[in-house]
């Protein structure tokens, strides 16, 4: 099987131009086949404050409402996935931006409420990899934005991380597939205030261990379940890491 890299790389290093070019450098430089996910939530807040929208979070989600949903298809659909496309275009990597709607890649369904009404957010139901598989086999190199459809003519603002766990899920039934998370931190740590306190592989009975210590917290946990989960689908491996040490063996592994 060949092998595919699907990357990760949050709202934060996207937004700013230096951190976003350095990391197209360095995602340009990976051998083999590879996909891109990104995040733009600083981005879309910035631009629903010119507009005169008001961001609502929960617990650290977006909760999005009509407004803010044509907010975050615009932002994330377009000014940054574009912006993003254009620039590995320059670099050489022949990339293709898509939202879940193309290609009819990945449907959901309007999340359902509960305790909290998060407006249009998609549940992710249906991933549809073979003509995404086609593509990345004759050399395109896709970049996936967190946006899902419902096959009924409406997006979903859908999490960035899931769409990266989904996503390396279903390539793995083509691919020898390996998901890299990137984020500020140079892995998953033992100690929050230690930036060189890396963890260099967890599995799961360790994860529970560090979870009932406290070690491991908040939005972390999302993030290793997600890659617990891709893991026990097929996915070959998983890596936490810092997105200037793309490329590098450091981070966190993940393993089964």
């Amino acid at each position: 099987m060949e092998k595919l890299t699907v990357i990760k790389v949050g709202g934060k290093i996207v937004e700013e131009e230096n951190s976003l070019l350095a990391l197209l450098e360095r995602f340009s430089a990976i051998d083999g086949h590879k996909v891109l996910v990104h995040g733009g939530g600083r981005s879309a807040t910035a631009i629903a404050t010119k507009l005169g929208i008001e961001s609502k979070m929960v617990d650290g989600r977006r909760i999005t409402d009509e407004e803010t949903l044509k907010v975050v298809t615009m932002v994330y659909g377009g000014l940054v996935n574009k912006s993003i496309v254009a620039k590995l275009q320059a670099l050489g990597v022949n990339a293709l931006g898509l939202t879940g709607a193309d290609l009819n890649y990945m449907r959901s369904d309007k999340r359902p409420v509960k305790t909290v009404d998060y407006g249009f957010v998609g549940d992710v139901k249906e991933v549809n990899s073979e003509l995404l598989s086609d593509l990345i086999a004759k050399g395109v190199v896709p970049v996936l934005a967190p946006l899902t459809h419902d096959k009924k003519g409406n997006m979903l603002n859908t999490n960035a991380d899931t769409i990266a766990g989904e996503s390396a899920k279903a390539l793995a039934k083509h691919f020898d597939v390996t998901l890299v998370y990137c984020f500020e931190k140079k892995g998953v740590l033992l100690d929050a205030n230690d930036d060189d306190s890396v963890i260099p592989e967890i599995n799961r009975s360790l994860f529970d261990e560090y979870v009932a210590k406290g070690i491991i917290t908040e939005g972390m946990i999302p993030k290793l379940e997600n890659s617990f989960e891709a893991i026990s689908s097929g996915v070959s491996k998983v890596i936490i890491t810092k997105a200037d040490e793309l490329g590098n063996d450091s981070g966190t592994v993940i393993v089964a």
